[in-house]
């Protein structure tokens, strides 16, 4: 498998499960390839839990990419940046991504919610989709982030 063909790991705990069902619809519509770590209902759950799911996936090379959703972003990401290797970014709009993965090279893309509805959320996630890293003179300043 090719890291072009590898899915896309996919999870939110239950105030971002609304959101990460809509962004399932939207990758299917792409032929984006996905796995859903999580959670498949709107109890309440630890966010943590899929974060580190994602996370050790996409750093295990399971996953190219991962999208994480909870309510702001914040918790996910926080909990996501605990792995080496992991460079996750929360992202309101597409600017932003596009940002994150050509200059900083995340790897996982996280939303908020109750911070962006289901239209501006898919146009953040394929702009972050459709990124990739430039290098030349933001590598080394990347490289700098796990020192």
């Amino acid at each position: 498998m090719t890291e072009a063909t590898k899915p896309i790991a996919i999870a939110s705990d239950h105030a971002g499960f609304a959101l990460k069902e809509s962004l399932k619809l939207a990758l299917a519509r792409w032929g984006v390839a996905f796995e859903d770590l999580g959670t498949h209902s709107e109890a309440s759950t630890d966010y943590p839990d899929y974060a580190h799911a994602v996370a050790t996936g996409v750093v295990q090379g399971r996953y190219r990419l991962g999208v994480l959703v909870c309510g702001t972003g914040l918790g996910m990401s926080m909990a996501a940046n605990r792995h080496k290797g992991v460079r996750a970014a929360v992202c309101t709009e597409a600017y932003a991504a596009r940002m994150a993965r050509t200059h900083n090279d995340a790897n996982v893309l996280c939303l908020g919610s109750r911070i962006v509805g289901p239209g501006l959320a898919e146009d953040i996630l394929k702009t972050f989709l459709d990124g990739s890293f430039e290098g030349g003179r933001h590598a080394g300043r990347v490289a700098k982030i796990d020192a």
